[in-house]
């Protein structure tokens, strides 16, 4: 592939969806240890949004590539690349440049897709499913008989971990922001829906058994981490892992003394950390949603060279569930 031009989603200065552009750059050239992939289905997710701002570090020049999250068949191997060979399908959750015709990809990164999972799927799937995964067995493991909130529940993230914690045996109270993300996390599963309010917390201590709070609360907005911990029972833990509403308020150590609380926090790059693990969680993932018990909304899908318009959609939070971009 030296030498050979392919087309990307770009963007040479941050800011807004406007500075994405759809043009031709050189191709990556193999490397030992890689594969190179022909894309077929990449992954949009906020962090995209968080880097084409400028909000995260982006290593290297100009013009930068976002994307972390997609699947595609493998177009050349490396002669060390581990039984990955020409035509394999494979799905990735961790690299980078993924908004791309062509993605270098490390074998320690690359899942085996089976031939039963949609390229689609697996673009929309990955990274949330193993967020929503480690989420639910390592950062507090649910099982039968917890209460658990799920905050943005109609969201990729959200709609997965009602659908986790109700397979583990939990009741599930969902939050959102308006009517039509209700029905979103009803359909996904959760036993109760409220929607943001200055009294969601009572609500949800209301909802819980004896009125005494649920169990855990699964935190991704941030700015309501105190309210998580007033709609939480003494002893109960809140995980916080994302801040889509803005940055937490900062928080008492004597209150987690006092009320015996736990706050736990949660990054996915922690807990996905050799290639045995992705393996572990993606073939779990993939097994749930042959037997039914783990379903993905239908997602929005966008050319690759509109992909500023699916940034639009996302940023616009009138989105549920997963935003999918093809090359």
């Amino acid at each position: 592939m030296e030498d050979i031009e392919m087309k990307a989603l770009v963007f040479e200065r941050f800011g807004g969806p406007e500075v994405l552009i759809y043009k031709e750059i050189p191709s990556p050239e193999l490397a030992p240890g890689h594969v190179l992939v022909r894309m077929k289905a990449a992954g949009l997710n906020y962090a995209d949004v968080y880097r084409r701002r400028g909000n995260y570090h982006l290593a290297g020049q100009p013009p930068y590539i976002l994307g972390y999250e997609g699947a595609g068949v493998v177009e050349e191997a490396a002669a060390d690349a581990a039984g990955l060979k020409p035509g394999d399908r494979i799905a990735f959750c961790d690299v980078p440049h993924a908004n791309a015709e062509f993605v270098l990809v490390p074998v320690e990164k690359a899942i085996p897709l089976p031939g039963d999972i949609p390229f689609e799927t697996a673009a929309g799937l990955l990274l949330q499913g193993m967020t929503a995964h480690y989420l639910t067995r390592d950062s507090y493991k649910v099982s039968d008989g917890d209460e658990v909130i799920v905050h943005a529940a109609a969201g990729g993230v959200g709609q997965l971990l009602v659908q986790l914690a109700k397979r583990q045996g939990a009741r599930v109270l969902g939050l959102v922001s308006s009517e039509a993300k209700r029905e979103a996390a009803r359909t996904a599963g959760a036993d109760e829906v409220l929607l943001y309010s200055d009294r969601w917390a009572q609500e949800a201590k209301s909802w819980s058994s004896g009125g005494e709070g649920a169990t855990v609360a699964y935190d991704s907005v941030g700015a309501t981490l105190m309210d998580s911990f007033a709609a939480v029972r003494t002893k109960g833990t809140v995980v916080f892992y994302g801040m889509a509403g803005g940055d937490p308020a900062f928080v008492d150590p004597r209150m987690l003394m006092d009320t015996s609380k736990t706050l736990t926090g949660g990054d996915l790059w922690n807990h996905v950390t050799t290639r045995e693990d992705r393996l572990r969680r993606a073939n779990e993932l993939f097994r749930w949603l042959r037997d039914g018990s783990l379903k993905l909304e239908q997602p929005r899908v966008f050319p690759l060279p509109e992909g500023a318009d699916a940034h639009r959609l996302l940023e616009s939070r009138q989105s549920t569930g997963k935003i999918i971009l093809i090359p």
